[in-house]
């Protein structure tokens, strides 16, 4: 099993954060992880995306010509990756900032209100990991146990007492989809 991911959205919103953490969570399930960052100069504001390659086996290569999933946190990016979906693959949006449209009809999309969930628990940056969770649910190869461990990792100590928002907002982000 070879899966590929990427993840996008603008400076600021956590995404290179959200990578780590989901490549964390993979790693900690015994996989083969690859992660891959690529922001421009202006960071907070500019585009910024990470891809991820995760595997049973060795990974074949980081950077994949398309991908099984594309979670994408504002418009921008959704119009940027909806064409690196590969066929039968899903991207993710977060419908706070995305407009629900289907350019494709050979993907599938998720719309769910990641930013408003964020804001609903007092802060937009949590917008990220809320996205983790909605991610699980949809790929359903990442346990939930995996991703709140990896959160406690990459936080660590430093961010401990960012922890409870952190794993609230991704318990959200996983239930949120099934009621979609």
């Amino acid at each position: 099993m070879e899966k590929n991911f990427i993840l996008a959205g603008f400076g600021g919103q956590g995404i290179l954060l959200a990578g780590t953490i989901l490549a964390n969570s993979f790693m900690l399930d015994g996989k083969n992880v690859t992660w891959y960052p690529c922001y421009g100069a202006e960071m907070r504001g500019g585009t910024v995306n990470c891809e991820i390659v995760v595997s049973d086996t060795e990974v074949s290569s980081v950077h994949k010509q398309n991908t099984d999933y594309a979670l994408v946190l504002n418009q921008q990016s959704f119009d940027r990756f909806v064409e690196r979906v590969k066929s039968g693959g899903t991207i993710v949006a977060n419908s706070t900032l995305v407009k629900e449209t289907k350019p494709r009809t050979d993907i599938n999309y998720v719309f769910a209100p990641m930013g408003k969930i964020a804001n609903d628990l007092g802060t937009n940056k949590v917008t990220n990991v809320v996205s983790l969770g909605v991610l699980s649910s949809v790929c359903n190869i990442i346990s939930e146990l995996s991703l709140i461990k990896a959160v406690e990792k990459v936080l660590g100590e430093k961010k401990k007492d960012l922890l409870p928002l952190n794993i609230n907002a991704l318990k959200l982000g996983s239930g949120l989809y099934s009621a979609v």
